[in-house]
């Protein structure tokens, strides 16, 4: 299992979801993806692709107006 972190600050929505989506196809099964983000979309937009590609994810602020993404891949 690989951890690979994923800066998408200063990025709007749809680009931090690309971004996410393009890299999640490089990883294996069981690999994790963390993204840092300041686009608040995003904190919706990817969970919401995540769920339906059943790869766990969670939110969690890291600051103000900062968020990190963890998706797994399954």
């Amino acid at each position: 299992m690989a951890v690979v972190d994923l800066d998408t600050l200063g990025l709007t929505c749809p680009f931090p979801l690309i971004k996410v989506q393009k890299k999640m196809a490089e990883l294996s099964a069981g690999d994790v993806l963390r993204v840092e983000t300041d686009c608040i979309s995003a904190t919706e937009n990817i969970p919401n692709w995540a769920q339906k590609m059943q790869y766990p994810c969670q939110v969690k602020k890291i600051g103000s107006g900062r968020w990190e993404i963890t998706v797994t891949k399954k």
